[in-house]
């Protein structure tokens, strides 16, 4: 994700997550779910602004997969801290297992709040995100706030689960709050000249003409479900939903297909950061 911006971004005390670029893998300890991922730095110059999570926890005799991808602008300071708290809020929200969604709303709000109050030092930059939860491997709900996207795959067949949060898109709210949408500078509808998408975490300077709330969406992961995609927009500038699942259900070792995926983004000369999480729900 790109901002137009004036100075370069500096390291921040509030930063100090793990942007490492690279690839792993890990597994459900209760089923069969597996997930890979893989973090690729783009051609910017300016230090890998991609930050992810991805693994499994036991809590309240569940088993819960957290996943996320995080695309920062004008620095690493805002994923970083969503890396570090998004998910401890999500799940210290009292009702959480009464009204999931409603606690993942309520969680993106009182995080974007926490970063905006943190200003000078981590509010003037921003973030997308995109979070998965999968709960005992049978239900799964995703949020975003931004243009990282989130697509399931029920016997081969893209789903997008989330949605792109578009200047272009969302111009009518933007508006009503007082900005404007431009295509100038560049050729990419920007709000007030300068961000990219309509929705984000951060950008204090610009957060009264943008929103932070994510939608939201439920799926019961059945038989047919078999893996899951999700990506920032370094991915999906070059790449279709559809295309992405194809080249993911070739692998059944998510690592490999996280790093095909990257790998191909590349290869269509994607120049943002890229990065891509798998998990395949099936052997």
């Amino acid at each position: 994700m790109d901002r137009l911006c004036c100075f370069n971004s500096n390291y921040s005390p509030f930063a100090g997550g793990n942007s490492s670029y690279g690839s792993g893998k890990g597994r459900s300890h209760q089923g069969p779910v597996k997930f890979g991922y893989s973090l690729v730095k783009g051609r910017a110059n300016h230090p890998m602004e991609d930050f992810h999570v991805a693994k499994f926890v036991e809590t309240r005799g569940h088993e819960l997969g957290l996943f996320a991808i995080y695309d920062g602008h004008l620095g690493d300071s805002v994923p970083a801290y969503l890396q570090k708290h998004l998910f401890s809020n999500i799940l210290k929200e009292a009702k959480f297992w009464t009204d999931t969604t409603r606690s993942i709303a309520k969680a993106y709000e009182t995080t974007d709040q926490a970063i905006l109050s943190h200003t000078p030092d981590l509010g003037r930059g921003g973030s997308t995100a995109v979070t998965a939860i999968l709960v005992n491997g049978e239900k799964l709900w995703m949020a975003n706030v931004g243009d990282s996207r989130g697509v399931l795959s029920k016997g081969g067949r893209a789903i997008q689960m989330t949605t792109d949060h578009e200047p272009n898109t969302e111009r009518g709210s933007i508006e009503n709050r007082g900005g404007f949408v431009s295509n100038m500078p560049g050729d990419v509808p920007r709000v007030n000249g300068q961000l990219a998408v309509s929705r984000a975490f951060g950008d204090k300077s610009l957060k009264s003409h943008l929103r932070s709330d994510p939608d939201i969406r439920y799926a019961d992961i059945d038989y047919d479900t078999d893996l899951l995609v999700l990506a920032s927009d370094g991915l999906w500038k070059v790449m279709g939903n559809q295309e992405a699942v194809d080249i993911a259900r070739k692998f059944k070792d998510p690592q490999r297909a996280a790093k095909q995926l990257t790998s191909e983004a590349l290869d269509r000369d994607s120049k943002d950061d890229i990065s891509c999480i798998v998990v395949r729900f099936k052997v």
